[in-house]
């Protein structure tokens, strides 16, 4: 329901922002076939058919300007805005929005003037820039109220309160709405009464004001009652309904109550979005109804329902809220025990919402959320379907099963990369991918699954593809990951033992009968969600670490990695670093001697502290051909890509600026060998911010890279990297088994023996 409710708010945001905040134009009287076309754009747009509302309105405006009624021109203008809005193209609305701009200038009209303001400002709530969204509305608000113009000061507080709920300023959101109803308290506008009153009711929710919410939601619906319907006007009751189903959890007592009014909201929204007809809201309104009854246990009663949704979407052709529908679809033939058909709905669901990912799940889209929080469920719950299928089936007959429940979560793997890095950088590297299966000759590929009631391994061993089932539920396996990791960093105390042996029972253990004949020399894991934030190399198995058994590496996906190994002839490095304490962060004083040992090794450049600027790393990437790459500096990563950087002397080289200056050599004929970031660090328990970590080789364009889960501020740190690149040096060595022997030389000083000195160095992607 979360979900729901997110493509709700946005609608509203997007949508419904100053419907009814001017009136329509009014056609000049010589000019009936421009009123006719007005009148059609309105009646389309009531539908929320907006592509056709365009073709209307662009034409009587066409048609006005010709004529000289520049003013009404302008006002078509400023609806066609409002429908490019709507549709999510911004830049077209922007457009207009200049056009009206101008001629209102020109025209010395004031009143219009602060009308296109208030509108540049809520085309920048819908498009995220809410900075420059506060300026336009606050100089709107001000502008309105020196003109004396009650409902358009009421209709700019309302969308101030629309963007600081954006912001989480809930309290401020609610001032804002309080001060809309004050403002049209003498105004007969029940469409903005209805719409305010629903956004204080969220406001308060936010606020946890239940009661208080439950009367403004009221208010809302009497509104509501009074206004003619339109496309807006039932997105308005479904998100009554959601209100109301939000306050299910807060008010136990008034259960009956809130599931009658949740009811009547969605039915009220499918009656009318049928009879327009709009058939994409049609969608919600019948979903929605599927959904309350699946809450109610009514299982076949809400499938009849969902597949009027599913219909009702094929017809708008919304797959927004198709995916949503086919995903209902699986959860209720599971329910219903058809896990056959079942996982027909789930695969039609996760075909669909590939092609809306880029829309709703990434950060340009001001209500996206992570691609896991909002999606996950549905590429784990069709795995958790095809291991069940899997499980039941013959000998080599379950194999082609395994691979698509392990294929189906590597799809969630990919598109979660895409939704943090917000680009498509992940395709740039699975166009290079060859099968991984092939090159793993002496390698086992882990691919754990967390699922609600149990842990899936599946191994993949040269020529076959094996599964483990684990009885331990993914909350069980994610408390213990967050203690194993909270006391690794403690270097003073052995409180790491018990959790690295149990997890080693889990994840390793089960599978040691699988290679008993094939011995392979390294693991390689691909984590999923809180796996990602530990080293594996630390595992324990009561008398010694992994790493003393197997080298060990790690990739964010399957089809992530280009198996190619590092060319050992003629390489190069960039070596950089900081010594000084430089933006606030502290000295690193043993860099020197890390990076002048790269230099040593592999010859090529060294920038040290002054010397390691942006300007100067960006020209020594795009003029010369690195093999390594190799920053020893501050760097973070975090659940947000845009505030993850490494620190350079004069400024942050963020993800961004990474794949600028180091993505330039994956289109050359031989891609970035390595990137190795030593001293960066991730927020324990932050599994996002530890993607962000896995993705940042497919980021830069490297082929693998070694990077710190937490920074090592230490000659630990220095001696370490010294032994991988001496070690890389040999031909016959892997990178997985040059960074095995580094830290095995670590393990064995007296000092450095604890895993808080040698576990957070990873490699990543891949390790050949």
């Amino acid at each position: 329901m979360f979900l729901a409710h997110v493509r709700i708010c946005r609608t509203l945001a997007v949508l419904s922002l100053f419907l009814g905040g001017f009136a329509p134009a009014a056609p000049a009287a010589d000019s009936p076939t421009a009123g006719e076309l007005n009148q059609k754009g309105l009646e389309a747009s009531r539908r929320g058919s907006f592509n056709e509302a365009i073709v209307q309105w662009q034409e009587a405006a066409d048609f006005m300007d010709r004529q000289g009624h520049r003013g009404e021109a302008a006002d078509l203008h400023l609806r066609l805005a409002e429908a490019y809005k709507a549709l999510g193209r911004y830049a077209s609305a922007a457009e207009h929005l200049a056009t009206a701009q101008r001629v209102s200038v020109e025209l010395g009209d004031h009143s219009r003037q602060t009308r296109v303001l208030a509108r540049f400002g809520a085309l920048a709530v819908a498009s995220g820039q809410y900075a420059e969204a506060e300026d336009f509305l606050v100089q709107a608000l001000r502008q309105a109220k020196d003109l004396a113009q009650p409902e358009l000061i009421a209709m700019v507080q309302n969308d101030l309160g629309n963007l600081y709920q954006l912001q989480q300023r809930n309290a401020e959101a609610l001032q804002a709405y309080t001060d809309s109803l004050a403002a049209s308290s003498s105004l007969s506008n029940r469409w903005l009464g209805a719409q305010t009153h629903i956004n204080q009711a969220m406001a308060l929710i936010k606020l946890n004001r239940y009661e208080e919410a439950k009367e403004q939601l009221a208010l809302a619906w009497t509104d509501l009652e009074a206004v003619a319907p339109s496309h807006d006007h039932v997105y308005a009751f479904l998100t009554v309904g959601l209100a109301y189903d939000r306050l299910r959890p807060a008010l136990p007592s008034e259960q009956a109550n809130l599931i009658q009014a949740s009811f009547h909201a969605y039915r009220q929204a499918a009656d009318e979005s049928d009879s327009l007809p709009d058939h994409r809201a049609a969608s919600y309104a019948w979903g929605y109804l599927g959904a309350l009854y699946e809450t109610e246990q009514r299982y076949q009663d809400a499938l009849e329902l969902t597949r009027r949704a599913v219909l009702a979407g094929q017809q708008a052709v919304a797959p927004e809220s198709l995916y949503r529908w086919h995903w209902q679809t699986g959860r209720l033939l599971v329910k219903l025990g058809n896990p056959n058909e079942a996982i027909e709905a789930y695969r039609r669901a996760a075909f669909v919402i590939r092609s809306v990912r880029t829309e709703l799940f990434t950060a340009s889209n001001p209500s996206a959320v992570p691609f896991r929080q909002a999606a996950g469920g549905l590429y784990y719950e069709l795995a958790d379907l095809l291991l069940q299928r899997a499980a039941s089936a013959p000998g080599e007959e379950a194999e082609p099963t395994l691979r698509e429940a392990r294929d189906t979560v590597e799809l969630l793997k990919a598109d979660e990369l895409r939704n943090y890095f917000g680009d498509e950088c992940v395709d740039a590297a699975r166009s290079r991918i060859a099968s991984l299966e092939e090159v793993a000759t002496t390698a086992a590929v882990i691919y754990p699954i967390l699922l609600p009631d149990r842990l899936e391994l599946l191994v993949s061993l040269p020529g076959e593809l094996r599964r483990v089932a684990v009885p331990m539920s993914a909350d069980q396996v994610t408390r213990e990951v967050r203690q194993l990791r909270h006391f690794l960093e403690k270097r003073s105390t052995n409180e790491y033992l018990p959790h690295a042996q149990q997890l080693y029972d889990w994840l390793i253990r089960p599978l040691q009968t699988l290679w008993r004949d094939r011995q392979p020399t390294t693991l390689v894991f691909v984590p999923d969600g809180p796996l990602r934030t530990i080293p594996m190399a630390a595992l324990h198995d009561g008398t010694g670490f992994l790493i003393q058994q197997y080298a060990v590496a790690t990739t964010p996906g399957l089809t992530l990695t280009d198996p190619q190994p590092l060319k050992r002839q003629s390489v190069q490095a960039l070596s950089a670093g900081l010594t000084e304490s430089v933006q606030g962060f502290p000295a690193l004083p043993y860099v020197e001697e890390e990076t002048r040992s790269v230099n040593r090794f592999f010859g090529g450049d060294l920038l040290l502290n002054r010397d390691f600027v942006v300007p100067r790393v960006e020209s020594e990437l795009r003029e010369h051909p690195f093999s390594i790459v190799h920053i020893a500096s501050h760097g973070q990563f975090s659940s947000d890509a845009k505030n993850s950087f490494l620190l350079a002397y004069d400024d942050k080289l963020t993800m961004d600026r990474l794949d600028r200056f180091v993505g330039v050599m994956r289109y050359r004929t031989e891609p970035l060998g390595l990137l190795t970031l030593s001293a960066c660090e991730t927020a324990a328990g932050d599994d996002r911010a530890a993607l962000g970590l896995a993705g940042v080789a497919i980021k830069a364009g490297a082929r693998s890279a070694l990077a710190t889960l937490w920074s090592i501020n230490d000659e630990s740190s220095a001696h370490l990297i010294r032994e991988f690149y001496r070690n890389l040096l040999d031909p016959s060595l892997s990178k997985a088994v040059a960074l095995q022997r580094a830290q095995l030389a670590l393990l064995g000083h007296p000092m450095y023996r604890h895993p808080a000195y040698w576990a957070p160095f990873l490699l990543l992607n891949n390790w050949l």
